[in-house]
């Protein structure tokens, strides 16, 4: 599958945008690595990486910090060997932890108050379960989804540009038009 990389540094003029190859990142701190080395004093970078319209993912790293990952389609994400580097299992068993964790409260709310119809309905939805993809990846958006919130990208709009029927490289130019820099990014395309 072809896809498409990119490196947006944060400068006191605005993004530095530039196109970069994949093909030595392994692992997520590979990843990091490679966009810290763009960084100027520290200052944010975000990799927008894109394969075939399947799907996209933008990694945030803020100096030393650890790397924040939003994922628009895991279960396609997953199907790919770049997906690979996005897809840690600390994301995918996060995301699958609190959905639960969320269900378990939510049942256990249900059935302390009065109406048992209410609860039974709850516990039949908790045997449904998220749907998941290969490896038990779950479909559709994955990650921390505030974090271009401010820069003007809030969760929803994020959200909303992985919806499905959403084509991963118009939203990835519209996440760049937000930021300011879509004609740089459009230009290293």
């Amino acid at each position: 599958m072809a896809y498409f990389a990119a490196v947006l540094a944060r400068t006191e003029d605005g993004w530095d945008v530039s196109e970069t190859e994949l093909d030595n990142v392994e692992t997520l701190a590979d990843l990091a690595d490679l966009a810290r080395e763009a960084a100027q004093d520290d200052d944010t970078v975000l990799v927008f990486i894109e394969q075939e319209d399947a799907w996209f993912a933008v990694v945030r790293v803020d100096g030393e910090e650890d790397p924040r990952i939003f994922v628009s389609d895991a279960a396609a994400a997953a199907r790919s060997s770049y997906g690979d580097v996005v897809l840690t299992e600390e994301l995918v068993g996060r995301a699958g932890d609190s959905e639960f964790d969320d269900l378990d409260s939510l049942v256990t709310e249900l059935e302390d108050s009065e109406d048992a119809e209410l609860s039974d309905s709850a516990e039949e939805d908790e045997e449904d379960g998220p749907l998941t993809g290969p490896g038990g990846v779950p479909v559709g958006p994955l990650g921390d989804s505030e974090l271009l919130a401010e820069f003007g990208v809030p969760a929803k709009d994020l959200l909303d540009l992985s919806g499905e029927g959403a084509e991963p490289g118009d939203a990835l130019a519209e996440i760049a038009e937000a930021l300011g820099c879509a004609e740089v990014l459009e230009a290293v395309r």
